[in-house]
């Protein structure tokens, strides 16, 4: 009986976890330029703003898919060197054209090497390339399709 206890215990303690995973709410990145990146993501990256609860000038709000977003917030005086290990990546269904975007832009892109306008081909066939925002952030663009 008591064994029956404990296993029964395990499967509800299991069960209730699996029920109350986690999911992604937002990302925040501390920007210096509030407009600059807000034009950035909206225009370049090709997001969509949403209502943000402040109206204080110093958030901006984007839509990330799902239920999530990005959240811009100024007042970052730091200029640090972001690694590209360090990323947010998002997918298109077609490369060359958000590549054209960029170029167009005057933005540059490189592969994972850090070959100045050229694309990663991985191993599963997807396409990628790096850029950064305008606080020095890696964005990986690629045309994953899941």
């Amino acid at each position: 009986m008591k064994k029956m206890l404990v296993f029964l215990f395990a499967l509800y303690a299991s069960s209730s976890a699996i029920a109350q995973k986690p999911v992604l709410n937002h990302i925040a990145q501390y920007v210096q330029n509030l407009n600059k990146s807000t034009t950035f993501y909206r225009d370049i990256i090709g997001l969509d703003t949403i209502p943000e609860p402040f109206h204080d000038g110093k958030h901006t709000w984007l839509a990330i898919g799902g239920n999530s977003a990005l959240h811009l917030i100024a007042g970052n005086k730091d200029t640090l060197a972001h690694p590209k290990n360090s990323h947010l990546c998002f997918n298109v269904a077609s490369l060359n054209p958000f590549i054209e975007r960029l170029s167009k832009a005057g933005i540059p892109y490189e592969d994972w090497e850090g070959k100045q306008g050229a694309v990663t081909l991985r191993v599963d066939g997807v396409k990628q390339i790096y850029f950064k925002d305008p606080d020095g952030y890696w964005i990986e663009m690629n045309d994953a399709r899941k």
